[in-house]
């Protein structure tokens, strides 16, 4: 195999091919990439002979249970999704271009904006233009970074986390709230005072990768304490809201999710160091797509009404 670059504006490699490749990646056999594309399994099997031809690498591994990528595979499939997300962003562009009342907007959302901004965002933006797809997937600042920098998500809403060592990021600040200990309302630590009195309860923490458990962990440091025994490491806010209501155990929630639910409250221990920054993550040298800065444009009004 040649160390030369590759010449993939030759005009042999096709749009089809990055479809086929990204298919069986995802589908995990040849078999089931045919099945979900509507083709005959041998032109699904030619499709990938031609790109592995034009490569002149094996792309992935036959295996008894479907087919695993290889090196080479990793790396063109992660290119071949980028090009497929940027060439729907260029329909979606050129679409939202003629009436800017139709689209698609993914979200990625953290914990932070999950109960109140974001439905609040939502509900603005579908009154005013329902031909607009919010598409909202939940995740860990860490696991959702990649899928914005890959075209996957227009945006990142939540807590803003140091991007000093990620290049081609950029943050649109929204608002300042603290972090509050919450529990259910009558929980037995509503008399509590300091944070040692709640320790013989059971903990809900963030999980270890986000900014918020580290900044937890400082706070327990600081009073030289150790982090609760018994702990869930969870940042699904319905399981958390769940678990708060139904048992006895303690959670660190952003304040609004307090002020919009009665059956939580705010335990008397403060967390006075502890203050989340919430806003938007965008790529820095993408563009938003129109539904995407409809979506930024709601995001920033409700903000405003929530601190007003």
């Amino acid at each position: 195999m040649s160390s030369l670059p590759l010449n993939l504006l030759s005009g042999r490699l096709k749009l089809r091919h990055l479809v086929l490749v990204t298919s069986i990646a995802e589908q995990g056999s040849v078999l089931r990439a045919a099945e979900h594309l509507h083709l005959a399994q041998p032109a699904v099997t030619r499709g990938l002979r031609e790109l592995e031809d034009i490569l002149g690498v094996e792309l992935f591994v036959r295996g008894p249970r479907g087919v695993t990528p290889t090196l080479f595979g990793e790396a063109f499939i992660e290119h071949a999704r980028a090009v497929q997300a940027e060439l729907r962003r260029a329909g979606e562009r050129i679409a939202g271009l003629v009436d800017g009342a139709a689209g698609i907007v993914t979200i990625g959302t953290l914990l932070a904006a999950t109960n109140v901004l974001l439905p609040r965002s939502i509900a603005a933006l579908k009154a005013d233009r329902p031909g607009i797809t919010v598409v909202v997937r939940e995740g860990t600042f860490d696991s959702l970074v990649p899928q914005l920098v890959g075209g996957d998500i227009d945006l990142i809403l939540g807590r803003l986390n140091p991007i000093d060592d990620r290049s081609g990021l950029r943050q649109v600040p929204l608002y300042n709230e603290p972090v509050l200990l919450v529990a259910r309302s009558g929980h037995p630590a509503g008399r509590a005072h300091v944070l040692s009195d709640l320790l013989d309860y059971p903990w809900i923490l963030p999980l270890e990768q986000t900014s918020l458990r580290q900044e937890l962990e400082q706070v327990f440091h600081h009073e030289g304490l150790s982090l609760p025994r018994d702990r869930t490491e969870c940042t699904s806010i319905l399981t958390i809201r769940a678990l708060l209501v139904e048992t006895d155990m303690i959670a660190a929630l952003p304040a609004l999710f307090v002020r919009n639910d009665d059956r939580i409250v705010e335990l008397p221990v403060p967390l006075p160091s502890v203050r989340r920054s919430v806003g938007v993550t965008l790529p820095g040298a993408r563009a938003l797509t129109p539904s995407g800065k409809a979506m930024l444009s709601y995001l920033q009004r409700q903000a405003d009404r929530l601190h007003a």
